[in-house]
């Protein structure tokens, strides 16, 4: 490609990602498309994350405390001038064709408002169980679809045009959890939003259970509350026959004490709908023991249902509050929500 090609903003917000971020970067200096802009938007870290930003020649942007991924998006936003706006999280290391790929996508198509991408089945760093059971779960989220439509925006890895960006407006700075949701509703309102498998990185996931779990619960509840406003599921986690493995998992949980009840065959309930909630999904859990080997197989399938039946009771509790406050408080903030924090720019 050459310098006629319009100019992409690579926008990186980083928060204490110095473990990921000198791959992150380097990835983006690896990429066959050109002219390309780099902002690194640093969010108040602690370490030496803006340095190895500056090391990498990255127009460095500070929010000068920490105020959430959207923030950093929005100045790194305020920053940019590129007619094309590529969103990077800062523990992902690109494909070195991926920019490339991302910009035919949106020249092919006036209709597509964001194009996403996907993560490889490897790891970006060498990881720890938990880390390599999320690896299995959001490969197999994010490559369901070759290339075509999806309803929930995957903002570590996207591309938009700049007055597309401009003219559905910034995240929501009020919202830790489901920005990226409200942001893809707002898209489609207008727009189509696709994901292409061609347009891929390694991924940093996180490394403990607790945090997985607490993801899930948080992105959950306050994701119910959004999908209820907006009368649609996000896709992914949320599809069909998922949302039904949610139901068996809970039911799974709930009827742990029957054989007090009503005897030993109560006994039966339990891992009758566990094994429901594992032949719902057949292809996570083929996934992990194909690539993990059986030890590692029977570790994910034991946190999936975990995972699922956490999940279930995230959205019982998100529809109860959404019901509650008469959908008040379901993640669709006014507009003065998006405010704006100064940046010292260097």
């Amino acid at each position: 490609m050459t310098q006629a090609n319009p100019l992409v903003s690579v926008i990186v917000p980083s928060y204490n990602s110095s473990r990921t971020l000198h791959l992150c970067l380097e990835s983006v200096g690896a990429q066959t498309y050109a002219p390309i802009e780099l902002i690194v938007v640093d969010d108040g870290s602690t370490d030496d994350s803006a340095a190895i930003a500056e090391k990498h020649g990255a127009t460095l942007v500070r929010t000068g405390v920490n105020s959430g991924q959207s923030v950093a998006r929005n100045l790194g936003v305020e920053t940019a001038n590129g007619e094309i706006l590529f969103f990077l999280d800062s523990d992902v290391a690109l494909d070195n064709r991926a920019v490339e790929t991302a910009i035919g996508f949106l020249e092919r198509d006036p209709r597509l408002g964001a194009i996403c991408g996907a993560y490889d089945p490897e790891p970006l760093l060498p990881t720890t169980l938990a880390a390599r059971y999320r690896t299995v779960e959001q490969y197999v989220w994010f490559n369901e679809i070759e290339a075509g439509p999806i309803r929930g925006l995957y903002s570590a890895i996207f591309a938009i045009r700049a007055a597309t960006f401009r003219a559905i407006g910034p995240f929501h700075t009020s919202l830790r959890y489901t920005e990226d949701q409200e942001f893809g509703f707002r898209l489609l309102e207008r727009y189509e939003m696709w994901v292409s498998r061609d347009i891929h990185g390694r991924h940093d996931h996180d490394a403990t259970l607790g945090t997985i779990f607490r993801k899930v619960f948080q992105r959950t509840r306050l994701g119910m509350q959004l999908w209820m406003h907006h009368r649609s599921l996000p896709g992914g986690a949320a599809t069909g026959s998922r949302a039904l493995s949610s139901a068996t998992a809970l039911g799974a949980g709930l009827l742990l004490p029957l054989p007090l009840l009503v005897g030993p065959l109560g006994a039966l309930a339990t891992p009758l709908l566990i094994l429901a909630t594992i032949a719902l999904d057949p292809q996570m859990y083929r996934r992990a023991f194909v690539d993990g080997g059986f030890l590692f197989g029977l570790y994910f399938a034991a946190v999936r249902v975990a995972v699922v039946f956490t999940s279930a009771v995230a959205s019982g509790i998100g529809v109860l509050q959404y019901v509650l406050t008469g959908g008040r408080n379901a993640g669709v903030p006014a507009k003065s929500a998006s405010r704006r924090v100064p940046a010292v720019q260097k």
